[in-house]
């Protein structure tokens, strides 16, 4: 009997350990709250974890297909030159697996619009960013 109990218990474990992240990326999962902090962060480790394999990244009009580690060199030097303070979303909209978000990030004195585009991969079972552009605001 104490066996049955170990193995109910364990497979009701993992039951809500999948339904909590099913839940997680579902429709009322906001993927935008990690991807925002870490851009207000110029966290770009943890931001790339949210690249896709291959993306279009556009940072001052210079426009890139790149793959995640170029991405990821790309957004460290706007950093570097361009260090971080604020960053907050303006406007979301939704389509079956696609999300867009639009925000402002202000840094190194100056102020941007950030343009972000994820898509739901089902084989990795997560949002993605296919496009991230960063546009000087005048």
């Amino acid at each position: 009997m104490k066996f049955f109990l170990k193995i109910f218990a364990a497979v009701s474990a993992m039951l809500l350990a999948y339904n909590a992240n099913a839940s997680e990326q579902g429709d009322g999962y906001d993927v935008f709250v990690p991807i925002g902090k870490y851009i207000a962060q110029g966290d770009v480790e943890c931001l790339s974890a949210w690249f896709a394999d291959n993306l279009e990244v556009s940072i001052l009009s210079n426009q890139n297909n790149s793959s995640r580690n170029q991405a990821k060199q790309i957004l460290k030097a706007f950093y570097e030159q361009y260090s971080p303070r604020e960053f907050k979303i303006l406007h979301q909209c939704s389509r079956a697996t696609m999300k867009n978000a639009m925000g402002e990030l202000y840094a190194g004195g100056e102020k941007f619009m950030v343009t972000i585009f994820v898509i739901f991969k089902k084989k990795a079972n997560s949002y993605k960013i296919q496009q991230l552009k960063i546009e000087r605001i005048q």
